[in-house]
């Protein structure tokens, strides 16, 4: 699948914005992708994670885990397409766990799967909740990779689309300064 028709997906869903947006990461940006927007259609879902499945399945998983809440449906669609289990990790006292009876271990192949990946804060956060369960993250993957590559994962990293969208410091944001009002979209209020 390539990037212009994953983009066409978001467009047509109404899951591509534009304006003056807070980021999950706290930075600012004049571009928002509102994964939940394109992923309730079971179809654009299905789609995408069979595409990004593809792209992540030579690295041999057991198991996809996923950051509750972004991204919990493609995960799930990503260890679909791969014949694994999905499993999600959420926050507990502000910090990322494995909840619900999930577990991992030593056995573990985890692919971490997101549907937005910015700074790859969330995704370094639940490698680490793979880790140290004792499995062996192998990978990670992401409908949308807007870091420009500045992610820094550790790990192999694959994703549908991959752009570099501006981002702010908040104090240097020129969206801020000019008066715009900001908005905050994502899971984390």
């Amino acid at each position: 699948m390539d990037q212009s028709t994953v983009l066409t997906l978001f467009k047509q869903s109404g899951a591509l914005h534009e304006g003056h947006f807070r980021l999950t990461s706290g930075l600012h940006s004049r571009g928002y992708f509102q994964s939940a927007l394109v992923l309730q259609y079971p179809q654009h879902a299905e789609t995408l994670g069979r595409a990004l499945g593809q792209e992540l399945r030579s690295l041999g998983a057991t198991a996809v885990l996923s950051p509750a809440l972004g991204g919990l449906i493609i995960g799930h669609e990503v260890a679909r397409a791969l014949g694994v289990r999905a499993i999600f990790a959420e926050r507990q006292d502000s910090a990322l766990t494995l909840r619900r009876g999930f577990s991992l271990s030593a056995a573990d192949r985890v692919i971490v799967i997101e549907d937005v990946v910015t700074t790859g804060g969330s995704t370094r956060e639940t490698i680490a909740v793979a880790e140290a369960a004792g499995a062996a993250v192998v990978g990670a993957g992401a409908i949308v990779d807007r870091s420009g590559g500045a992610s820094r994962l550790n790990v192999p990293f694959r994703s549908l689309v991959a752009l570099t969208i501006d981002t702010f410091q908040p104090d240097a944001c020129p969206l801020c300064q000019a008066g715009q009002p900001v908005t905050k979209p994502g899971s984390r209020a």
